[in-house]
């Protein structure tokens, strides 16, 4: 659906140039000499790039709808990923490149939401954080705990994390699935 550009807020998905893009953030400038223009921040849906977009304040813009599905995942297949919707129990596969690296997070039964956009699946939201094993750790070297000193340590989904140094291999621990960082120690 159009919409007009000083419409456009942060979480909507337009379409720009013949692609579809997330919006992250938006600013209304008023320029000295002129008219108001608004300046977008946009991520494209299909390859994670992201691009800034500048529009009029009267121009419109194609709004597109997203449709948020609660699904639980069930497995991986080759490139495939296949998810169950929660409500009506059918099952459906994705690409697994959607998720790219973030993957490594897919836990079995794991609740995430896919969001659909004119019936294709575009992304997947996995929960903040999940718990994993710690399955190596490097020793803590002596003199080095004064400070807030962290150690690489590696997890059972083959992914790297700086730990704090009482971390020790067989720790279960709570990972940021956002930008892999630890959080604290799994209770």
């Amino acid at each position: 659906m159009k919409i007009q550009a000083n419409t456009i807020r942060g979480g909507m998905v337009i379409e720009h140039e013949g692609k579809q893009w997330s919006v992250i953030k938006t600013s209304i400038e008023r320029p000295g000499k002129g008219g108001a223009f608004i300046q977008v921040e946009m991520r494209n849906v299909a390859n994670g790039v992201k691009s800034e977009g500048r529009w009029r304040t009267q121009d419109s813009v194609e709004r597109l709808e997203v449709r948020e599905m609660e699904c639980t995942f069930l497995f991986k297949e080759g490139d495939q990923l296949t998810f169950m919707d929660k409500e009506s129990f059918d099952q459906f596969a994705v690409p697994a490149d959607i998720l790219a690296e973030r993957q490594a997070f897919l836990q079995d039964n794991m609740e995430v939401t896919v969001d659909f956009i004119e019936g294709k699946p575009v992304s997947i939201v996995l929960p903040k954080s999940v718990v994993l094993e710690v399955v190596q750790a490097d020793p803590v070297v002596k003199g080095q705990t004064a400070a807030s000193s962290y150690k690489p340590g590696i997890l059972e989904n083959g992914l790297k994390v700086m730990i704090p140094p009482f971390i020790e291999t067989g720790t279960k621990i709570v990972v940021n699935t956002e930008d892999v960082s630890y959080v604290e120690r799994a209770k």
